[in-house]
């Protein structure tokens, strides 16, 4: 066991995938001389040489293209992208060739290719960099879409994607990037892609949230604690596919749930986590499912950031009205 902090984490998942699958190769803009924006590959670089971590043109459609190719010939691509608003531009090639590439094969070819990228608020940053585009890759067919909270689980999630013979979009909360240390295995583990975690089990209602808001619901939680209300707090872990069977147990006991996201609200995984509830577990609802939020607009630059953030005070204002309804 090793004390890690996220970045640490990942680092770590992708130095033993490096070490053991020599058709591992790591690239993206400053991934390789610098380690990344926020150093995440540093060092591997140097221990792997140039022909398997290396540094590409400021081209994320090219960077996404060549890793189609390279996963056509037998390579598992990781190919990061600077920030998520930077994804954008490599749209057309995750939707038209990385996500479909199976199914335009009639199963002949598979495309074992992770793209990485830090995502969200919380740093203060300019446009392009602060956004939670998890349902807009969840909604394609052929992606699976993950999102750990923690570094323990950004370790075995990472190795997971790295060994899927499917895509995966493979999105990092940059917020927590160094926030969070965590006693983490220093050998190789994988976690399931496809499960949530029940972090803590309560009998009143269930949270459900994924990423950088995981700490910002077990803060609320302890509101919670005080006001007498058991929570039960769920980990999405994955986007896609989601955990619908847990999902449904848990509202089977607690009756009534409370979705906690930092993404715009209209048409988001807050939305389907209340259709599951719906089509899952109406029989056993005792109060309308709750999406805690955010705004349904642009997310302000630099300091205006706090406006558009979920605080833990407006999760329990949600939790405590679900409960009391």
């Amino acid at each position: 066991m090793s004390v890690m902090t996220m970045v640490q984490a990942i680092n770590n998942a992708l130095d033993i995938k490096l070490a053991e699958d020599n058709g591992v190769v790591v690239y993206g803009e400053d991934v390789g001389v610098v380690g990344g924006v926020f150093r995440v590959t540093e060092g591997l670089q140097k221990k792997y040489g140039v022909e398997r971590v290396f540094d590409s043109p400021l081209a994320e459609s090219a960077i996404v293209g060549t890793g189609v190719g390279m996963a056509l010939s037998g390579l598992r691509p990781v190919v990061e992208m600077q920030f998520e608003g930077f994804s954008y531009p490599a749209f057309n090639q995750i939707i038209s060739n990385v996500s479909r590439m199976h199914n335009r094969s009639r199963g002949r070819f598979r495309i074992p290719m992770v793209i990485r990228f830090p995502y969200g608020g919380g740093i203060n940053a300019i446009e392009h960099h602060s956004e939670s585009p998890e349902a807009l890759y969840s909604h394609i067919p052929g992606l699976k879409v993950v999102v750990p909270s923690t570094p323990h689980d950004a370790k075995g999630l990472l190795i997971s994607a790295i060994e899927s013979d499917d895509p995966v979009i493979f999105m990092e909360p940059k917020r927590i990037y160094r926030a969070i240390k965590q006693e983490v295995v220093t050998g190789k583990f994988t976690i399931p892609i496809g499960k949530a975690s029940v972090l803590t089990e309560g009998t009143d209602v269930t949270v459900v949230a994924f990423g950088a808001m995981i700490r910002e619901c077990q803060r609320a939680m302890v509101m919670a604690k005080e006001a007498g209300i058991s929570v039960e707090l769920i980990d999405l872990r994955t986007i896609y596919p989601i955990d619908k069977e847990t999902i449904r147990n848990s509202l089977q006991k607690t009756g009534r749930l409370v979705v906690v996201a930092e993404a715009q609200r209209s048409f988001s995984v807050g939305s389907e986590l209340i259709a599951i509830a719906n089509e899952e577990a109406f029989l056993y609802l005792e109060a309308p499912p709750k999406r805690v939020m955010g705004f349904d607009t642009i997310i302000p630059l630099a300091q205006g950031e706090k406006y558009f953030m979920i605080t833990p005070e407006r999760i329990f204002y949600e939790i405590e009205k679900t409960v009391k309804f």
